[in-house]
């Protein structure tokens, strides 16, 4: 092998070098298509927070918070707290969101309970199977394991 042809070798080695170091230093590699999925990332950790720090929050019909919920309330204030507008309804949000799918879900992605088409409720994705949400009168903002195989999951845009 020449010299010459060495040359592209060790370039991809010294760039692979340069990457891992960047990474093990604490930087941040861009790659094409995963910047929205990053940004996206930021505002639905941030929700999850703040839909977490509401625990015991009492549930309220139509209340969007800051001290009572319903269910479509809760994610409401929590992702406009975070810097991203939902509309009002637990149907009208799972319109807004991109889907995705039971595999693809994250910590801070919605979760959309139906009956057939019709969305009747929604949490924030906590991760480990659980959601955050404000469930029915009587109750309060909790943590709860997802107890349905119908939900859909949606990912704010």
């Amino acid at each position: 092998m020449t010299a010459l042809n060495r040359v592209p070798s060790l370039m991809a080695r010294a760039g692979t070098a340069s990457a891992l170091t960047l990474a093990a230093v604490g930087g941040s590699i861009v790659t094409p298509g995963l910047a929205s999925e990053a940004e996206a990332a930021a505002p639905a950790t941030k929700a999850l927070q703040i839909a977490a720090s509401k625990k015991g929050a009492p549930y309220k019909w139509g209340a969007t918070g800051p001290n009572r919920f319903d269910c479509s309330g809760l994610t409401l204030y929590s992702f406009k707290k975070a810097g991203k507008k939902l509309p009002r309804t637990a149907a009208q949000q799972y319109n807004k969101t991109r889907h995705i799918s039971a595999s693809s879900r994250k910590a801070g992605d919605l979760v959309f309970f139906h009956s057939g088409s019709y969305v009747y409720h929604v949490g924030i994705y906590a991760g480990k199977g659980k959601i955050w949400h404000s469930p029915k009168s009587g109750d309060v903002v909790r943590l709860q394991k997802i107890w349905t195989r119908s939900v859909w999951y949606g990912r704010v845009k």
